[in-house]
């Protein structure tokens, strides 16, 4: 039997990686000759580089950058197996992970720091280069990684604004003369899980704002700062944001690459897929595990793990989900892909408790799902 294993992170508690290892173990205390082959995936959020970067056998690179409120970060970001691409998910500089609770304010946050990785990876000389962007502790539309990159964001009087979502209720004009011109000859993809446009009731304050800590009274005052700044890209720039799906993710970065980098926004899930030939490899497998920190309805909308069960599915390949939790509608994912849902929590435990087991918990979970197989194969049960 060949059992292709492609997990995402269970976040916050285990990599991609981390879980696949664990995944891999379970399967081998119930066939241990089984070909494993092991494919770890991402959504553009944290862990993308990590499994995007092993996947195609590429390197790793650490930078120092500025974290979301301007203080120095080393951000590790990848060349993939191709020598061609690199790989940059913005969580690294930007991302609500790199702050505590107590400092989120989206107000004044800043995707600088995701710019200056950008120009990393243009002075290495790379023609190529994938944005994940996911996990962001920003609202700011991108603004600060363009000015990293060279643009000028100017108020009336003609300041440059200052770091953060506020401040683009004052952009007066857009300069970008001293833009970086290598960004004309370098193909920029930005990698998403969600198609939100850049503002009103499904935009990026409204839906994402209060978990980088807006009160209700910033939400309104951020999604009115991004819907001017849209009307300012359109004029000076020529290019409208303003409707765009996927301009909202990321606190509306997407918005900012396609105006400052002329980057094109694709699904995470598709362009991953793309990139480690994950078609290929369920094509050659009999079975495929994947798994995710938790299970719901929404999973339906581009998650990654789903999108790697609708794919197995397609090709005639069952799948199974190791998950650390499901919602009570989960069941709702069954008839779209998915063949089996195992949950690691065996018995009443603290959230604390799972996180620090977590490794264990995922190996024993498919062991169960194993043996449980096992048993089907053994009543040639179809």
């Amino acid at each position: 039997m060949r059992v292709l294993i492609a997990p995402q992170s269970f976040k916050g508690s285990a990599s991609a990686t981390r879980v696949a290892s664990a995944i891999a173990a379970g399967l081998r205390k119930v066939w241990p000759l089984a070909d494993l082959l092991v494919a770890p995936i991402a959504d553009g959020g944290s862990g993308t580089v990590e499994a995007m970067t092993r996947a195609t056998g590429g390197v790793l690179r650490h930078s120092s950058v500025s974290d979301p409120l301007g203080s120095p970060v080393t951000a590790t970001w990848g060349v993939l197996g191709d020598g061609q691409t690199a790989i940059i998910e913005m969580t690294a500089a930007s991302g609500l992970s790199l702050i505590t609770a107590e400092e989120r304010n989206p107000l004044v946050t800043t995707t600088y720091g995701t710019g200056q990785l950008i120009r990393h990876a243009l002075d290495a000389g790379l023609p190529r280069i994938i944005v994940g962007i996911g996990d962001s502790a920003t609202n700011d539309g991108g603004a600060g990684a363009a000015q990293a990159l060279g643009a000028r964001l100017i108020d009336a009087v003609g300041r440059d604004l200052p770091q953060g979502g506020a401040a683009l209720a004052s952009l007066a004009r857009v300069d970008i003369s001293k833009l970086d011109p290598r960004l004309r000859s370098t193909e920029i993809l930005a990698a998403t899980d969600v198609r939100n446009p850049l503002c009103g009731t499904e935009g990026a304050s409204v839906i994402y704002g209060s978990q980088k800590g807006a009160t209700s009274a910033m939400v309104t005052e951020l999604d009115h700062a991004l819907a001017h700044y849209a009307e300012i890209l359109q004029r000076d720039l020529g290019v409208d944001v303003q409707n765009l799906p996927g301009a909202g993710a990321a606190g509306g970065l997407g918005a900012g690459l396609v105006a400052f980098c002329g980057a094109r926004l694709r699904s995470a899930a598709e362009l991953i897929f793309e990139t480690i030939g994950l078609r290929e490899k369920i094509l050659a497998a009999d079975l495929v595990f994947t798994g995710e920190g938790r299970l719901d309805s929404q999973d339906l909308y581009g998650k990654a793990p789903f999108e790697v069960a609708r794919l197995a599915s397609g090709l005639k390949k069952p799948t199974i989900a190791i998950v650390g939790g499901t919602s009570e509608d989960y069941q709702v994912v069954y008839p779209h892909g998915l063949a089996g849902v195992m949950s690691i929590v065996p018995r009443p435990m603290t959230l604390e408790e799972a996180v620090a087991r977590v490794e264990t918990l995922i190996a024993d979970a498919t062991e169960r799902a194993a043996r449980l197989i096992s048993v089907g194969q053994r009543l040639k049960v179809s």
